[in-house]
């Protein structure tokens, strides 16, 4: 089974987006670069980033995200982001109306059961949580075994936070990866248990 990670662009302070849910700068370091980073070329980064970020996205399976951001993108207009296989969205409300059936999106009440559905369309692939109330949820269940986070030299003083309303410490282990890119700072942290 792959391990799950928790995963996102971060400021300094530790916001994912600001109170109106915009990232501001936060994603300036995927257009930012010389490399690009999928097929669309679109994305562009330094080389140091895309070693770093294309070598981890390939190994994504699934991704988990909540409805709040489900309905922000969207839903991607049923294509999973990055050429991720399947996306598993937690929710208590139903897909929306006139959603493609067909789409590999699967709608699941609850973190546990998110992140069983998606380890299960994973198998040995990563499943990658995404950052915010949904993330800090899967962490604070006992289910991450790595934060990964791309620091952002930003402040932005208020917002919504990586880790969501976690409200107990948890520990990490030191970093086993730190990676210098162009505005950006790449981070990797196992989860101590």
């Amino acid at each position: 089974m792959g391990k799950v990670v928790l995963y996102g662009s971060v400021s300094v302070d530790g916001f994912i987006a600001d109170d109106n849910d915009q990232p501001g700068p936060l994603f300036d370091w995927l257009t930012g670069g010389d490399v690009p980073l999928d097929e669309s070329g679109a994305l562009r980064v330094s080389q140091a980033s895309y070693d770093h970020t294309r070598a981890y996205w390939d190994r994504i399976g699934v991704t988990v995200a909540g409805r709040h951001v489900f309905d922000l993108t969207d839903g991607w207009d049923g294509t999973p982001p990055s050429g991720i296989d399947h996306v598993v969205v937690v929710t208590h409300r139903p897909p929306p109306e006139g959603w493609d059936p067909a789409a590999p999106f699967h709608f699941v009440d609850g973190v546990e059961a998110a992140v069983a559905t998606a380890q299960e369309l994973a198998g040995d692939r990563v499943v990658e949580v995404a950052a915010g109330d949904v993330g800090g949820q899967v962490l604070a269940a006992g289910l991450v075994d790595e934060v990964r986070m791309d620091v952002v030299p930003v402040v932005f003083g208020s917002g919504k936070r990586y880790f969501g309303s976690v409200d107990v410490q948890h520990l990490l282990a030191d970093p086993d990866v730190v990676v210098s890119g162009n505005r950006v700072l790449h981070l990797c942290y196992r989860v101590r248990r």
